[in-house]
């Protein structure tokens, strides 16, 4: 039977966080490499999943950004800044939205901890 999923900021209770490695290493910014994630959901066919992912100050540039991806910020904080150089700024209690193929420069200023829905 499928039922409501309480997400909660500390991971999921069954499962706790494991090590990622969506950021590559040369991307990190800081001494600190820590990328940790919790799932709480993942689709039979791998499209959808959900969850908190943790990560310590990094910069990446993407040409496009690569999934359909909700998100908000639990702690720490990240800046978008779009190709024409404007730049949004999100905290503790934001949420938005990345549609795939967005380009941006994603920067990690204070170790992030986030809830995501991604949609591949």
């Amino acid at each position: 039977m499928t039922k409501p999923i309480r997400m909660h900021t500390d991971g999921n209770p069954d499962t706790g966080f494991a090590p990622s490695t969506l950021v590559a290493k040369d991307d990190f910014t800081t001494t600190d490499q820590t990328e940790i994630i919790s799932s709480f959901h993942e689709s039979a066919d791998g499209r959808i999943s959900a969850g908190v992912w943790e990560c310590a100050p990094c910069r990446e540039e993407f040409a496009a950004y690569p999934v359909d991806e909700m998100m908000t910020v639990i702690a720490g904080t990240v800046i978008l800044t779009s190709p024409d150089g404007t730049s949004q700024t999100f905290t503790a209690g934001d949420t938005f939205f990345m549609p795939k193929g967005t380009p941006c420069t994603w920067e990690i200023t204070r170790t992030l901890r986030k809830f995501y829905m991604i949609a591949a």
